[in-house]
């Protein structure tokens, strides 16, 4: 089984990466392999609705200029994706979205591709506007009919300036819970 898990924050060792790290540390520890793909801070445009895709099928976006399909191929590859991203203005970052959207058409273009996979959300934050960008993770997890582990609260971090996160011991809690909740449902879908 794998993990793959995007960080869409431009900050690479940054605080939603901290997080992201705690989960992945979770199922390392149960024989899961994981990996971590950097897309904030990277060149990757929105989707332009052309619908190549669909005409195509051939799973992967006509702009072949970013690292979408690249980052396509890992989802269509993993068992599960993790999708991070530090709140801004109580949403994700655009990379992020970004990534939400092309990879949603292609994956409708191809077959559904993302159905039945493990999804589950990450998100940094300073003070507020968390549960927002963890809805918009969520709403694309649920669209593209993925199934989405829980933890004993919402999946946040709290923390400002980079390694902040480090001090949120309920933050950092609630990660590892998530490593091993989503472990234990790879396992049940994967037996």
């Amino acid at each position: 089984m794998k993990v793959v898990a995007f960080n869409g924050s431009p900050r690479k060792d940054g605080n939603t990466s901290i997080l992201i790290r705690y989960v992945l540390a979770e199922l390392d520890a149960e024989g899961i392999d994981t990996e971590i793909v950097q897309v904030g801070g990277k060149n990757i445009r929105g989707c332009q609705a052309c619908y190549k895709c669909f005409e195509n099928k051939d799973f992967q976006c006509s702009m072949k200029n970013d690292i979408a399909n690249e980052c396509i191929a890992k989802m269509k590859d993993a068992d599960g994706i993790i999708l991070g991203s530090p709140t801004y203005f109580a949403d994700i970052t655009p990379e992020l979205k970004s990534l939400i959207d092309r990879s949603g058409f292609v994956a409708g273009a191809n077959g559904q591709f993302l159905k039945r996979k493990v999804g589950t959300a990450v998100i940094a934050v300073r003070r507020g506007g968390q549960i927002h960008a963890f809805d918009t993770i969520n709403h694309f997890f649920l669209i593209k009919e993925m199934i989405i582990p829980g933890s004993n609260y919402w999946n946040h971090g709290i923390g400002r300036n980079p390694g902040e996160v480090e001090n949120d011991a309920e933050g950092i809690n609630t990660m590892k819970l998530l490593g091993k909740n989503m472990a234990w449902l790879l396992k049940k879908i994967n037996c």
